[in-house]
């Protein structure tokens, strides 16, 4: 008797749920079962072989700490939850708001594209512009100021053809006064036109550029 109690106890705390609620039902008829038959064990133990308090008072904590583990995952379940709906709300306040976020990938539209820079020192830089497959369709050289800069693309490409709207990506390799190597910082911004909430983290999208919430530094209307 005493080896079915002890399986009930293992077969509760290994056996993974398919989801909480049946858990704690499972729980619930199991812990039923252990309590029956550790009843009938005491009332008919051998007076020359009594039962062994230790272990029954161990599964007893077993079942216990199951039972905790459970509520805690429906805790925890409840507050992912609540996280989603209040990200999702938030998501949805910057539709029509424009959007400032770090990135090197914009929208050409209507023969127009820009991307702001930022250079640590003033120097000079090598602008790369490639289209969604990685091709170059344009490049120039140009003269870098220290700190905050815009750089315009009228969409020319670099053999004098207007190219089509789409999403396009800079490339920047500048150089200081002194030939050394920086690191220029681009920022992309645009009007958010909606939000794609089908996954964890809402994106928010500008035209045909998506955009993590996270990567936002600031928003205007």
């Amino acid at each position: 008797m005493a080896t079915s109690v002890g399986s009930i106890a293992n077969a509760t705390t290994t056996k993974t749920p398919s989801s909480t609620s049946s858990s704690a039902a499972r729980i619930a008829d199991n812990f039923d079962q252990f309590l029956q038959l550790l009843t009938t064990q005491l009332k008919n133990q051998s007076p020359l072989d009594p039962l062994d308090t230790n272990q029954f008072t161990q599964q007893l904590v077993q079942f216990a700490s199951v039972e905790q583990q459970i509520k805690t995952n429906d805790n925890l379940s409840s507050l992912l939850i609540a996280n989603k709906t209040q990200n999702i709300s938030n998501a949805m306040g910057f539709v029509g708001a424009t959007v400032t976020a770090d990135g090197t990938t914009t929208a050409l539209s209507n023969g127009s594209a820009a991307w702001s820079l930022n250079a640590p020192r003033s120097g000079a830089a090598t602008i790369t512009i490639k289209d969604a497959k990685g091709n170059q369709v344009f490049a120039t050289t140009t003269a870098l100021s220290a700190g905050d800069q815009t750089f315009n693309w009228n969409g020319i490409g670099s053999n004098g053809q207007k190219v089509s709207d789409g999403q396009y990506t800079i490339v920047v390799a500048a150089k200081d006064g002194a030939n050394q190597t920086m690191t220029v910082k681009s920022e992309i911004a645009g009007v958010v036109d909606s939000v794609d909430v089908s996954g964890d983290t809402p994106i928010l999208k500008i035209g045909s550029v998506s955009l993590p919430m996270t990567s936002v530094k600031s928003i205007s209307r």
